[in-house]
């Protein structure tokens, strides 16, 4: 259950990063409340999971869903690039995180 919601704090970390975008620099009020309320439970379903995990694991794996996941929505929703060497480094990711995953306890 802990790595369940570990991925789900790691898809608000992707949703609070993204919001970033959106905020404006917090100018804009409505973005800027749902980012700040993705920070609060990303960081709390964080906290639930390291009740569990080791903490270097859920806090690598946290990030590093919050990275891929912000790289690809960056692609897909604001067109930033998608080199090759930009989506090798974020597969390097995705192995890290594999590789945590399946050498936790």
């Amino acid at each position: 259950m802990s790595w369940i919601i570990l991925f789900i704090a790691g898809l608000f970390e992707v949703a609070w990063a993204i919001g970033l975008k959106y905020t404006h620099g917090f100018t804009r009020l409505w973005p800027t409340v749902g980012t700040v309320a993705a920070m609060a439970v990303s960081v709390a379903l964080l906290g639930l999971a390291m009740r569990d995990l080791p903490v270097g694991t859920a806090y690598a794996v946290w990030t590093g869903i919050g990275a891929v996941g912000t790289v690809v929505l960056g692609i897909v929703l604001f067109g930033d690039p998608a080199s090759a060497a930009r989506l090798v480094c974020v597969g390097l990711i995705v192995a890290g995180i594999l590789g945590l995953k399946l050498t936790s306890a």
